[in-house]
């Protein structure tokens, strides 16, 4: 039998997940090996300047939700996905270095770069020297200070990177002729990362299928190497080829896999169906994963968390919000990371309508500055509306509109237009009496209706055994 790649090169990280409690939210042992590139936080922040530059953000709800001003963290983004601020030449030199060293150097480097990583995972200001994302952000954000870098630069980094993915690929070849198997991953893995921090979404597409490509390659590993793909599809917006990649996964881990893997898969998966808007699929795996999640390249645990609540208060029954929500001991370890969002599901359950609506308002910009949520943010504020106002009317036979617009914190009329939206859409099951303002609820007959259902399936099973048997007879 062919021996396999799944090798545990990291001992000492092994042995600290195994005598340490690991807290919620915390990395796993294979989410630790995952790559930092491409930077998830990072694509967060190019979204929220996106919205502000088209507008759709207000510049006072960004720098809100962010902690500063959008044109400093418009600033930042670039220097991080350009030089840094160093000039071109000596970013070139500084990240030439890294790799024009020898083998022995480049081990010691890499344990004393895993030990400083460990020390600082808040703070990463590595630049990325990303030539064809700084031309994107330049582009679409119209952004020519001074110092930006010109086509000139640009051209010179891209060509850096040819040169450095040419020495990564020389490794390739030499661990395959002087090494083992483990040793010939690493160096496609090297390959693959460079290619997904400094260059294009299809040259480290293309540079990690040539890993899962691999002969021997175990089931732990190919399935590392299809989420970093998916991140890197997430990271440049490509959620067709990402939800793809999601079903190669799947298939893989059909086939084995430890129950890590399992949950990181799931964390993954979720955030496609979010980015699809099956957000009731997505609320399975979300509530799921809340006691499980270590996929902290995949995005904070706050975050998580926001996604959790906001698509599950959609589905869950009152009594399961109570439980798996505002008394979970994990959302609760968070709560003060994410007011707004906590907020919302207190003021549902505590029937605090008119605080509910304020909240919703509050609501909107953090929606619009998620990459995730920011495409569905007006449906799923209108879904929130559809609930909370199916909530009030189940409690009533028939209600005045001027006693639910108080309840509300609504004017009547606006009221009025909103339940004759729902209405008419069959959101909701009411009527309006206009001139008696008051709104009637039409709660349908769930035992009536099946009893009819099946009276109308027993008709047409008798009308077919009666075909049957004039069938037989002849």
């Amino acid at each position: 039998m062919a021996p396999s790649m799944d090798i545990d090169d990291n001992v000492d990280k092994k042995s600290k997940s195994s005598t340490a409690a690991k807290k919620v939210g915390t990395p796993s042992a294979s989410s630790e090996e995952a790559s930092p590139h491409p930077d998830m936080s990072l694509a967060q922040d190019i979204h929220r300047v996106m919205m502000v530059h088209s507008s759709t953000l207000s510049v006072e709800d960004a720098t809100a939700i962010i902690g500063m001003d959008p044109a400093v963290l418009l600033d930042k983004v670039i220097s991080r996905v350009g030089t840094g601020g160093k000039s071109v030449e000596e970013a070139i030199k500084e990240n030439e270095a890294k790799y024009n060293k020898t083998e022995e150097d480049s081990t010691e480097d890499k344990k004393k770069d895993e030990e400083e990583d460990s020390d600082k995972t808040d703070e990463i200001v590595e630049p990325l020297l990303n030539a064809a994302l700084y031309r994107h952000l330049q582009s679409t954000l119209g952004y020519n200070k001074s110092d930006a870098l010109s086509e000139v630069n640009l051209t010179a980094i891209e060509a850096h990177h040819e040169a450095i993915i040419k020495i990564l690929r020389e490794n390739i070849t030499k661990a395959k002729d002087e090494a083992g198997d483990m040793e010939v991953l690493h160096a496609h893995m090297d390959v693959a990362r460079y290619c997904a921090k400094c260059t294009t979404k299809e040259m480290a597409l293309s540079a990690y299928e040539e890993v899962v490509a691999l002969p021997k390659l175990s089931i732990g590993k190919k399935l590392d190497a299809y989420l970093e793909m998916t991140r890197v599809c997430s990271f440049w917006g490509d959620w067709k080829s990402m939800n793809e990649t999601l079903t190669k996964a799947a298939k893989v881990i059909e086939k084995g896999g430890d129950w890590d893997r399992r949950n990181r898969l799931k964390a993954y998966q979720a955030m496609s169906y979010l980015c699809s808007r099956d957000l009731k699929s997505a609320s399975t795996l979300l509530v799921e994963g809340i006691a499980t999640f270590s996929c902290a390249e995949l995005c904070e645990y706050s975050e998580f968390i926001m996604y959790a609540i906001v698509t599950n208060l959609l589905y869950l029954k009152r009594t399961e919000v109570k439980k798996s929500i505002i008394d979970g001991s994990e959302i609760l370890q968070v709560s003060k990371d994410i007011p707004v969002v906590m907020q919302l599901a207190n003021t549902l359950y505590e029937c605090d309508y008119k605080a509910y609506l304020h909240t919703l308002v509050d609501l909107q910009p953090h929606l619009v500055a998620n990459r995730y949520l920011q495409p569905h943010a007006g449906y799923i504020l209108r879904e929130l509306h559809v609930l909370a106002f199916q909530q009030f009317l189940d409690s009533y036979q028939s209600v005045t509109l001027e006693s639910m617009a108080t309840s509300f914190g609504v004017g009547v009329e606006f009221l009025d237009l909103q339940l004759s939206r729902f209405i008419a859409a069959g959101r909701l099951t009411a009527k309006i009496d206009k001139y008696g303002g008051v709104v009637e609820t039409n709660r349908p007959d769930w035992k009536n209706a099946r009893y009819q259902e099946m009276i109308q399936k027993g008709d047409l099973l008798l009308n077919r055994i009666q075909k049957l048997g004039r069938v037989v007879d002849l």
